[in-house]
């Protein structure tokens, strides 16, 4: 019975997990189909349009450590329960404003303080239940929401916009996200649960015996943000996340008006391809997980194996930009849509992977304050210098080639930084006391 109790309630947390990341890409991903209408109606610039996102993410990474430091002490439930509130807000205040100040607060600050209590939040109350050989398979089912929603959404936006071309239309879809944000979140809030310890419980999973969370949580060392930035091992998987993020960013806010703008593929193709990355994530976010953990299992330490993934992943993200530049040049759709395959693959690895490192170097009971920080460092910076860079070099330069060439660099040292990790931590020397008279 207690076996059976904890496996519900880790399968709740995942579950919960699910709804709150479908939830995450509702902001995320749509934004990429309302873009151009909400542009076009409101009269503004590519750069102004993009710069509401930007803010959006900036506002993320600042609640992201806050909702880090909650997540420790009360657990996911009230963090998922502010974004309830928050995210419909944004999205309905979105909906009903015509001012680019008011665009700046509703999508950018309300959103951006849903996106923050749910992006640590998902992802470290996923990790505090599965550890070891199992976390990245119950990461990759809970991620799996990303994609999902990415398809269902792009799917229900696109048709409804394609159906209803007078002005105002993107209004109602963004009404219709805010219903579903506060529905989605209130419902994640009730079936996630506190860290097993809270319950008298052990994690699930196996870890390796030199991995802090094979410990006890009495045994486990707790670590200090001073202690934690102190070391190099954090500081490289940051900068692994870091520029994946960078270059994602780039891609993800301006691969649909790439296709529509540079190769002249006509919007309803351009969208339909874009699907094509969230319908092949579904899979991949699963299958890949599961093919991380089996790469654990065989280098017998998880730090090494998360490694072996980051370093993989982005240089299948490069791949996938040098397709996107091939497409120009041979006016294939067929290489467009091996470039989203790519994509969706890279996609399953990177953050999933980097908070397995993170976690299982430091342990979990701190992970919360540590992830939060370093989500604060990284979303704070490389998503907002990425979409605001893709609408800048588009209005400086005419077309998008620049910002798929910036994109595809930063894959590349994204992949450096994953292959300088070390798999172990080594604590900074404490400096000795001074002694009386000394």
């Amino acid at each position: 019975m207690p076996d059976a109790r904890r496996n519900s309630y880790g399968r709740s947390v995942v579950f919960a997990a699910f709804l709150a990341i479908f939830v995450l890409y509702a902001y995320r991903a749509v934004f990429a189909i309302l873009k151009e209408p909400m542009q076009a109606e409101n009269g503004w610039t590519g750069a102004q349009t993009s710069l509401g996102f930007s803010i959006m993410m900036t506002v993320y990474a600042v609640v992201a450590f806050i909702s880090g430091m909650l997540l420790d002490r009360f657990g996911a439930r009230l963090t998922f329960a502010i974004a309830a509130v928050f995210g419909a807000l944004g999205f309905a205040a979105t909906g009903g404003g015509h001012s680019l100040p008011l665009y700046f607060f509703a999508f950018g600050a309300l959103g951006g303080i849903c996106c923050g209590m749910i992006g640590v939040s998902s992802t470290i109350s996923v990790r505090k239940w599965h550890i070891g050989n199992r976390y990245a398979k119950m990461y990759g089912i809970a991620y799996a929401g990303a994609p999902l929603g990415q398809l269902v959404l792009t799917f229900i936006i696109k048709s409804y916009l394609a159906s209803h071309s007078e002005a105002g239309a993107w209004r109602v879809c963004a009404f219709a996200l805010g219903g579903m944000t506060l529905a989605l979140m209130l419902l994640a809030a009730f079936f996630t649960k506190k860290g097993p310890e809270h319950y008298g419980m052990r994690p699930i999973g196996e870890a390796f015996a030199s991995e802090p969370e094979a410990k006890s949580p009495v045994q486990e060392e707790i670590w200090s943000l001073g202690g934690a930035f102190s070391s190099y091992p954090l500081w490289a998987g940051m900068f692994c996340f870091l520029f994946s993020m960078l270059a994602e960013f780039l891609i993800w806010t301006q691969i649909v008006s790439y296709w529509i703008a540079d190769l002249k593929i006509t919007p309803s193709t351009a969208a339909n391809m874009y699907l094509i990355i969230g319908f092949c994530g579904i899979f991949t976010m699963p299958l890949l997980g599961i093919l991380a953990d089996k790469v654990v299992a065989w280098l017998g330490n998880e730090p090494k194996g998360r490694k072996t993934m980051l370093f993989g992943a982005p240089l299948v993200g490069a791949a996938a930009v040098a397709l996107l530049l091939a497409q120009a040049a041979f006016a294939s759709l067929a290489i467009g849509v091996a470039a989203c395959v790519l994509f969706a693959i890279y996609w399953a690895v990177v953050p999933g992977c980097t908070a397995g490192y993170v976690g299982a170097i430091y342990g979990r009971r701190t992970l919360g304050r540590i992830w939060g920080l370093v989500v604060l460092l990284v979303m704070g910076s490389g998503p907002f210098i990425g979409s605001f860079l893709g609408g800048y070099l588009k209005d400086a330069t005419g077309n998008y080639r620049a910002s798929l060439m910036i994109a595809g660099g930063s894959f590349i040292l994204s992949a450096l930084f994953a292959l300088s990790m070390p798999k172990r931590v080594r604590r900074p020397k404490e400096k000795p006391e001074k002694t009386a008279g000394a």
